[in-house]
């Protein structure tokens, strides 16, 4: 019986590093409406690239290039999450659930 959970917690284990892996190695990609900046991250929430048009780097557009920084990173950050919540179900369905094991 011992045995048994041992066996499934190690296979949760297993699954989880895999996931984390799939994770580091899926790429999302959030852009502004006018294509001006794009910031992609990998589904581990961490930034791999910013690109911003150089139109965007004079000191007149600094407010809306902040402004727009922080939507496309907000919308970056809420497509990760999305993908990282069903991966996350993913695993604990294949698994039946956490309690009892």
């Amino acid at each position: 019986m011992a045995l048994d959970k041992f066996k499934k917690i190690y296979e949760l284990q297993k699954k989880a590093k895999q996931i984390q892996r799939e994770l580091r190695d899926t790429l999302v990609e959030a852009q502004s409406s006018d294509g001006k900046v794009k910031v992609t991250f990998n589904a581990e929430q961490k930034i791999e690239s910013i690109e911003i048009a150089e139109e965007m780097l004079s000191p007149e557009k600094k407010r809306e290039l902040e402004t727009t920084l922080i939507r496309v990173i907000e919308d970056a950050i809420s497509k990760v999450q999305k993908i990282a919540a069903e991966r996350a179900k993913e695993m604990m369905g294949g698994l039946g659930g956490f309690p009892g094991l």
